[in-house]
């Protein structure tokens, strides 16, 4: 019997998950920054930036960058690390991987990269001291063996960071499905030229986990000291999680 999962609020068959998704980031790749900047007015920097401070990475350190896209964090990572450091800017699509492998170049940062899947790591056991998804675990299909590929690549004592859309504050929810169902999409028509995407992305924040679940999933992962940080009334949060 074929098994199935979800892509967005459809069933889909798992083998079937990860070509979708490829098509919708194909789609948006050339305006997703820009879509970034629009549908959260910016605050995905702020969000980012407390993601990174939050990770504990430090000068010389070795950092995995999972579904990095346009770069951002591996931007923000090589600050941290410096010369000495080591950043490895990841995505399983290539074409928003080959926006981030260009933007970093261009700013004089160019740093290693790698187009691999994130349930199956092409690095080794206990390499890096912090490994980072932001807004991208909720598309993969089978979210419990990716936690575990992180948790083998992190050294003893290493962190992951995992950056995502979560459970808005319920007093807010039917403003914010306003926004999501309704603006989303039709900003997506107008600047991408791609509702059919972002209505695919709305659809994923609503099948996501929510903060709790998401901690426990980690833990059963065999990640310890799991806790989660709250942004913009829940909006996004930050989970945090370490290897001992």
């Amino acid at each position: 019997m074929t098994k199935t999962t979800h892509f967005g609020f459809n069933t889909v068959a798992e083998d079937e998950k990860a070509g979708k998704v490829a098509e919708v980031f194909h789609s948006v790749a050339e305006r997703y920054n820009l879509m970034n900047d629009l549908m959260s007015v910016g605050l995905h920097r702020l969000w980012k930036r407390f993601a990174i401070e939050t990770s504990g990475a430090r000068n010389g350190d070795k950092v995995l960058d999972i579904a990095g896209g346009t770069g951002d964090l591996s931007a923000l990572f090589l600050q941290k690390v410096g010369k000495s450091g080591e950043v490895w800017l990841t995505d399983i699509n290539n074409s928003m991987l080959s926006i981030g492998r260009d933007r970093l170049i261009d700013e004089g940062t160019p740093t290693p990269v790698a187009q691999c899947d994130a349930e199956k790591l092409p690095f080794p056991d206990n390499y890096f001291n912090c490994v980072s998804v932001a807004f991208g675990l909720r598309n993969m299909t089978h979210k419990d063996m990716a936690l575990k590929e992180m948790l083998r690549v992190i050294k003893p004592g290493g962190t992951v960071i995992v950056l995502e859309f979560s459970k808005i504050w319920k007093p807010l929810q039917p403003a914010y499905d306003t926004y999501s169902f309704k603006l989303l999409p039709a900003m997506g028509k107008v600047i991408a030229d791609d509702a059919e995407s972002y209505q695919y992305l709305a659809e994923s924040i609503r099948m996501h986990p929510s903060q709790e679940e998401l901690k426990e999933l980690m833990e059963q992962a065999g990640f310890e000291r799991v806790e989660y940080f709250n942004m913009t009334v829940g909006i996004v949060a930050l989970h945090r999680g370490y290897k001992f």
